[in-house]
């Protein structure tokens, strides 16, 4: 090769599939995953190099339209499943993405224990409080008085689950909030929170014009974040717990534990692996 010869510069398209996106026009999953190949772009970072893990549900779909590695997993367990893959393989940067539902219902244990074991990855979480993909129930951040759905026509009558309250109580190493309606600043963000070590979690508000078309106003109703990063999980806490879910656009959180990387213990042959779990 010519030593003169520039070295391939990647852009956002080389992060995407050739399989066309099916979300329902409108949804803000559209521009999450722009500014997920953005930030990959904006990185350098190679393909091969990158794995895309989810669980199910409309903005699980992401790996297939993602040229990286990708795992679609079951309901819930994305987050294991990119904690192994971390483990075994931390030269790779794995982001895992998937929806409040997915995240913080079935998927809640996970999340309580992936936030504690503070391994080095990126969760991106959709929240558009609602199961959309299951036509329109009640999700754990829909808001108390929402009637939208047949299951709950009287609302959900219980106090909507705080995810980024909940992650820091449980140890996520950096805390951010933005809005789909601002793909630029998702993909900052997204970057930042790869480049951060340890797990990152970053709720986009991603709105469900289907089910929840009232969320076509969270475009009018976010607004950019007035406070600056803080490392003190206390003072985080205090402005999380007063906050009503609309100031995005800011890393909220950067704590300053080491990620959790044990040693791996060299390669080993199928019929070793195979003698462990002989019977």
């Amino acid at each position: 090769m010519d030593a003169c010869a520039k070295q391939r510069e990647y852009t956002a398209k080389d992060y995407k599939s050739d399989v066309k996106p099916i979300w329902c026009p409108g949804c803000g999953d559209y521009s999450v995953l722009a500014a997920i190949t953005r930030a990959l772009a904006s990185m350098q970072l190679a393909p091969e190099n990158v794995a895309v893990v989810s669980g199910i549900g409309c903005s699980s779909r992401i790996p297939a339209y993602t040229s990286v590695y990708g795992f679609h997993g079951v309901h819930g367990r994305a987050l294991p499943v990119a904690t192994g893959l971390k483990i075994a393989r931390p030269d790779l940067t794995v982001l895992v993405t998937g929806g409040d539902g997915d995240g913080f219902s079935i998927g809640g244990n996970h999340f309580l224990h992936a936030c504690r074991r503070n391994v080095d990855l990126t969760y991106i979480v959709m929240d558009n409080q609602v199961y959309g993909m299951t036509k329109g129930q009640a999700s754990p951040t829909t808001e108390p008085e929402w009637e939208g759905s047949k299951l709950t026509p009287d609302g959900v009558g219980i106090e909507s689950f705080h995810p980024l309250v909940v992650g820091l109580a449980a140890g996520a190493n950096f805390i951010a909030r933005c809005s789909s309606s601002d793909p630029n600043n998702v993909a900052d963000i997204i970057t930042q929170a790869i480049r951060h070590p340890g797990f990152s979690l970053v709720q986009v508000l991603s709105p469900c014009v289907t089910f929840r078309p009232e969320q076509l106003e969270w475009k009018h109703m976010v607004r950019t974040a007035v406070v600056d990063v803080t490392e003190d999980a206390a003072r985080a806490a205090r402005r999380l717990m007063t906050d009503d879910g609309f100031n995005v656009g800011k890393v909220l959180y950067k704590g300053d534990r080491p990620a959790y990387q044990p040693e791996p213990k060299g390669a080993a042959a199928v019929a070793e692996l195979e003698a462990d779990f002989a019977l």
